[in-house]
């Protein structure tokens, strides 16, 4: 029922800042008990979890990315962000957005997800 559609730019230059928007329906994002998430993974490696806002609009991040990542919404669009500044070769990776039906917690268990959105970081 919930889906979940990542859009942005597929190509950003080194040392600017990816946005990512993720635009939900079929559910509210701010809706009891879930977290909206962001979760990376770049060429050959495995998914990492970068952070979430969850349906009070608390934010959690990775201490990964903590330093240079904002995630924030629009309640009004159902919609949720992802900036990540100061970008490197190193952050290519396939982006996607998911719903998180843990809030808080040292562990993660998505039940939906985007489909995934390639961006490539190169001059």
């Amino acid at each position: 029922q919930v889906q979940l559609q990542e859009s942005g730019p597929g190509l950003v230059k080194p040392s600017q800042m990816l946005s990512l928007t993720c635009t939900v329906s079929g559910g509210s994002i701010t809706a009891n008990y879930y977290a909206w998430s962001w979760i990376r993974q770049p060429p050959g490696k495995g998914l990492e979890w970068m952070g979430a806002i969850a349906y009070d609009g608390s934010t959690y991040y990775s201490p990964s990315f903590k330093s240079r990542t904002s995630i924030s919404r629009d309640t009004s669009k159902n919609q949720f962000s992802l900036q990540l500044s100061s970008v490197t070769p190193e952050d290519t990776a396939v982006y996607y957005c998911a719903r998180d039906i843990r809030v808080g917690e040292e562990t993660h268990e998505y039940d939906s997800w985007g489909q995934g959105t390639q961006v490539t970081v190169s001059s």
